[in-house]
């Protein structure tokens, strides 16, 4: 034990963890590199939650969360968490005295508490009966009705009403210092990495998300920029290009491009002006990923914008999230759309502002971060499917066998109407953020965030890597040092091809897979390929690995994998599939003369769906106005290529 290591002992009572060594770690500047003595051919794939609320969020209060952010991380890192019984469904609250265990099936390696800036601990002031904020009338309306506070804030958003005087600034930096404590309270470099973060909840006529996720690589962060302050994306990065001035490297992570009915892919920015050169290099700089899965559904694509791809019936959630009976407008609301626009923006303006990354997450509500399908039951909640499983009344409803009211229906509340019935079954179980780093810590993990070498999956933990190179063999990957050529010669995913020589051809890709080691088998990986046409893009899928010794048809399409699910039990069975694919592929149809973005997507073989899991559990007949099993998948960030201008 080093001198250090034996001081810190003795000052701590414990030998020198590595949160007690977390002071030797010094955040990289922001525009410096991340330096690693560790050869990249040595990262690793690290899973970690980036988007999750506590007690802290206006939202998360109102739905009744009492979870802190100290009792989220001891829960992302596999301890067990007391959650007070009135969190509970109300069945398991009624056998509950005073609290519930509840724990993770498993660790994360990393994690961020993204509670909501907006009022940010204030409606915590409220399960005070003493503070004088609570005897106010708008403190009665809500410690009588705690749900009516997301409305009042929602319609203050709009407009609508003057927004109360609940912008507490002083309770507001007394609960953000908490959240820095806990995150840092939380960090243990090597085994458990903590940021802090938040989130910008812009939410134009209380209608359209614009949200983002804000991320410091550092132990100390300045208040957080609000929707209060601006809902402009373009003055968020000015607060994060100031950040950065100031020593502390930070980020913005969009999320839920889908039920943004159009407006986070726009052709436009926030002024309704065509995107130009600045606006497209600022978005690039800012916001280096983008947030493809989560509980509110999939922003990959959908059958409207990709009519070939059969698999982008997804998971998804087409409807404005506080609107239930109005549907988002796909287009401008989708990633892979994104890349297409991006290269067209890219060829009128030289810049390309949709050239980001992926990375998935849960986006829950009740600081139980989960992403398994048996540990989540419907609404924005993670659960121990052991001790939190909703039963009788509101498993019926979870499963639609009653109709329930909308969680969140604001045209019910502006017109002083009954609540719509909002389908609870739209709701997704969680994403995972995957990403390659050379060890697990800040500096390490951030680096990775910001060079893109990241996948997002939809809860699962498929291992998915992806690298694009000029003069790759074809059986490169029988060599066992495969991975170090793979950097040496080419780009890890999140890159751009470098210029192409004289004599090459097309550029090879090498893809790797591995399923979740508790998990599903594979069923394929497929390449998705997005290039610039003319004055538009297109866009073609290619499956480059098939399990069981598939093979495509001349149209290119794969004989299906098969399902083992048995649906009056739940179980499946790995007797299909594969687990694990290592491929390489050469874009058959390349033209050096088009810039073109390539990603991989992985899917695991069918397995049981939540609600048929809930279902099963409860005795309830499987819904079907949802499919009972899904096909679970991975997505690589991308690699793009540019022609050399002439």
């Amino acid at each position: 034990m080093t001198l250090r290591s034996l001081l810190l002992a003795a000052v701590f009572g414990v030998a020198a963890t590595p949160a007690a060594l977390m002071a030797q770690e010094t955040p990289t500047p922001p525009g410096a590199t991340y330096r690693s003595s560790i050869p990249p051919e040595q990262r690793h794939a690290y899973f970690g939650e980036m988007h999750l609320h506590t007690a802290n969020s206006f939202d998360a209060w109102s739905f009744g969360t009492k979870v802190t952010p100290d009792q989220a991380y001891r829960f992302g890192r596999g301890e067990t968490v007391l959650v007070p019984a009135e969190q509970v469904s109300r069945e398991q609250h009624r056998a509950a005295v005073g609290y519930v265990k509840a724990r993770r099936a498993w660790a994360l390696d990393f994690m961020a508490v993204t509670d909501h800036a907006e009022n940010m601990g204030v409606f915590n002031q409220f399960d005070d009966p003493k503070n004088p904020v609570g005897a106010t009338p708008i403190g009665q309306q809500i410690r009588k009705d705690p749900h009516s506070a997301f409305y009042i804030v929602a319609n203050a958003k709009a407009g609508r009403t003057k927004m109360p005087d609940l912008n507490n600034v002083q309770a507001m930096r007394s609960v953000w210092d908490a959240e820095i404590k806990a995150a840092n309270a939380n960090y243990q470099p090597g085994r458990f990495t903590t940021f802090i973060a938040y989130e910008w909840t812009s939410l134009p006529q209380a209608k359209f998300n614009m949200h983002r996720n804000v991320f410091f690589n550092s132990d100390h962060a300045p208040m957080p920029f609000t929707s209060v302050d601006s809902q402009k994306p373009e003055d968020l990065w000015s607060y994060l290009e100031k950040v950065r001035a100031q020593g502390v490297d930070a980020i913005a992570i969009p999320h839920n491009g889908n039920v943004s009915s159009g407006l986070m892919y726009d052709w436009n920015d926030s002024d309704g002006r065509p995107i130009d050169q600045q606006y497209a290099q600022r978005r690039l700089l800012n916001e280096p990923l983008n947030e493809i899965t989560q509980n509110k559904g999939t922003s990959e694509t959908t059958p409207e914008l990709s009519p070939s791809d059969e698999f982008a019936n997804f998971e998804l959630f087409d409807h404005l999230i506080t609107w239930p009976d109005i549907k988002s407008k796909p287009d401008g609301s989708y990633i892979r759309q994104a890349y297409g626009r991006g290269l067209v923006i890219d060829s009128k303006v030289g810049a390309n502002p949709y050239k980001f990354g992926v990375i998935g997450a849960s986006d829950l509500h009740n600081g139980l971060s989960t992403s398994a399908e048996n540990a989540f039951a419907g609404g924005p909640f993670g659960i121990d499917p052991k001790t939190m499983l909703p039963r009788g009344h509101e498993a019926k409803a979870q499963v639609g066998v009653i109709k329930i009211p909308a969680l969140l229906d604001m045209d019910a509340v502006n017109n002083n109407a009954p609540p719509s019935n909002e389908n609870t079954l739209m709701f997704s179980s969680a994403g995972l953020t995957g990403v390659w780093a050379e060890e697990n810590t800040r500096n390490a993990i951030f680096a990775a965030l910001k060079r893109k070498e990241t996948f997002a999956t939809s809860g699962t933990r498929i291992r998915v890597r992806m690298f694009g190179g000029w003069t790759y063999g074809a059986r490169m990957t029988d060599d066992h040092n495969w991975v170090a050529k793979a950097y040496a010669e080419g780009v890890p995913m999140g890159g751009d091809l470098s210029a192409r020589p004289a004599a090459a051809g097309a550029p090879r890709f090498i893809l790797q897979a591995q399923k979740d080691p508790d998990g599903a088998n594979l069923d394929r990986i497929q390449v998705i390929k997005i290039w610039l046409d003319g004055g538009a893009y297109k866009e073609k899928l290619f499956d480059v690995a098939l399990s069981g010794g598939r093979k495509a048809d001349a149209r290119g399409h794969a004989p299906k994998v098969g399902n083992t699910v048995d649906l009056k039990t739940g179980a499946y069975k790995n007797t299909i599939g594969a687990a694990t694919f290592t491929t390489s592929w050469k874009d058959p149809e390349f033209d050096p003369a088009r810039p073109a973005v390539y990603y991989a997507r992985a899917l695991e073989i069918p397995t049981p769906r939540w609600s048929t899991l809930l279902a099963i559990k409860n005795h309830l007949p499987i819904p079907k106005t949802v499919a009972a099993t899904i096909q679970e998948r991975a997505w690589t960030s991308p690699i793009w290529f540019t022609p050399a201008k002439s």
